[in-house]
């Protein structure tokens, strides 16, 4: 099975390049040359009707939503409605990263729970049964390893995050940094750093990553190159160990590229707001704009408790500077495995901040819905209000369950209302007919 992006190389223009074309409105000339350069990525699972979603260059920036069960909280109906959840508020892909339980089973039933693309990271699955049968992480075994991500892509799975930027040397580089804030937050990560010291070998999935591109290309899955340095902590942001891995994983996308894997690149956790932009121009510029995967970016380690809004000031400031892919944070993000209510606001707070980012990323494109509405707004359009509101139903329920006294606005100003008395001013005084386009 030839993948989208050697389709692409060939100039070939599929089904779901079509689909993309008319989603995002642009031409197919520029989605081919795009996807050929590996500047857009195309994910869709392989089985039943499922959504196809583009990542990249000049679309709109995406929502991904992580579930997934933990060692403390195992119960795969609750998974499932959390996916459903995630649906059914907008997100554009689920992450499966269930670390309890049946996991072949549960992935399988989350696959078959909605449309979405749906990855996973499989040193979850590959730790766990070797946690199970050893009681000793480091006695994985690579060709498990290797035969565990063939299965999972079988099953369906439409990108994986996969730590191959993690190698002997950005290991030496975090050794003689000799210290870090946040220590390490990535769970595979951490965990396969400590295979490699405990067997003194480098990592399998970056010494045979022709393996890693063979097995993703054979089904058309995207790699998502993971970010196991990523920063814990404002004050590990931008620290050599990260830019090693960063560096590295950019190198890697390129490789992948080469071999007609469609590939991108994961980062970078923590980041103060004035260092967003600069870490996303270095991928950018070290990739050839291969699509970047956010993982927040949180701009404070304070917000516990309220870390989807602090992750929403990283997530619109990354979408307005060319960031592709936000992965949500939740309310109980460094507190909880996230309950349904905690999904249905991650994904809507990110929603939101990918679309403040995008007003001015993909200007004159992605703020036509404001226009309209503020338009509307003037003129007390509520129904035409409610069409172009990312959250309708929220909004008509706060609107009903606080009425005005007017029959016109709301019951926050009533009848000192600014725009009902404009409407009079204008009325009478201006004539131009530009003010009502």
């Amino acid at each position: 099975m030839a993948t989208q992006l050697e389709h692409a190389a060939k100039n070939q223009l599929t089904k779901e390049m079509e689909e993309i074309c008319r989603e995002e409105a642009v031409s197919p000339e520029l989605l081919l040359d795009r996807v050929r350069q590996g500047q857009i990525v195309i994910l869709k699972g392989r089985f039943n009707e499922k959504k196809v979603v583009g990542i990249g260059r000049g679309l709109r920036t995406k929502i991904n939503a992580s579930i997934g069960t933990s060692t403390d909280v195992c119960d795969v109906e609750h998974e499932k409605r959390k996916a459903r959840i995630a649906e059914e508020h907008g997100a554009d892909t689920l992450m499966e990263l269930s670390a309890a339980g049946d996991l072949d089973l549960i992935r399988r039933e989350i696959l078959s729970e909605v449309s979405l693309p749906v990855g996973n990271v499989p040193l979850y699955q590959a730790f766990c049964e070797t946690i199970q049968k050893y009681k000793d992480p480091t006695r994985l075994d690579p060709e498990f390893l290797f035969d565990l991500i063939e299965k999972q892509c079988q099953d369906g799975i439409a990108f994986m995050a996969i730590h191959c930027g993690i190698n002997l040397f950005t290991i030496e580089r975090m050794k003689k940094q000799g210290y870090r804030y946040g220590g390490l937050c990535s769970k595979g990560g951490t965990l396969m750093i400590q295979w490699m010291m405990k067997n003194g070998k480098e990592n399998p999935l970056y010494e045979h990553f022709d393996r890693v591109c063979s097995i993703l290309k054979k089904y058309d899955t995207v790699l998502s190159l993971g970010n196991g340095i990523r920063a814990g902590a404002i004050h590990d942001s931008l620290d050599r160990a990260q830019m090693a891995e960063l560096i590295l994983n950019c190198e890697l996308c390129e490789i992948a590229r080469d071999m007609g894997c469609q590939a991108m690149v994961e980062g970078p956790g923590h980041v103060p707001l004035d260092e967003i932009e600069a870490n996303i121009i270095l991928q950018k510029k070290m990739s050839n704009h291969a699509p970047y995967y956010m993982l927040g970016p949180l701009p404070t380690d304070v917000g516990a408790g309220w870390d989807h809004v602090t992750a929403a000031i990283g997530a619109a400031q990354s979408s307005m500077y060319g960031a592709d892919l936000i992965c949500y944070i939740t309310p109980s993000e460094h507190l909880a495995l996230p309950n349904e209510e905690d999904v249905a606001t991650g994904v809507k707070v990110a929603r939101l901040a990918a679309h403040v980012g995008d007003v001015v990323k993909l200007k004159g494109k992605a703020d036509e819905k404001d226009k309209q509405i503020s338009k509307d707004r003037r003129d007390f359009k509520w129904n035409e209000q409610f069409k172009n509101m990312l959250f309708p139903d929220d909004a008509r329920q706060i609107l009903e369950s606080r009425k005005s006294l007017s029959n016109k606005g709301c019951s926050m100003c009533g009848e000192l209302c600014a725009l009902k008395n404009a409407e009079i001013t204008l009325n009478q005084y201006l004539k131009d007919d530009k003010i009502n386009e």
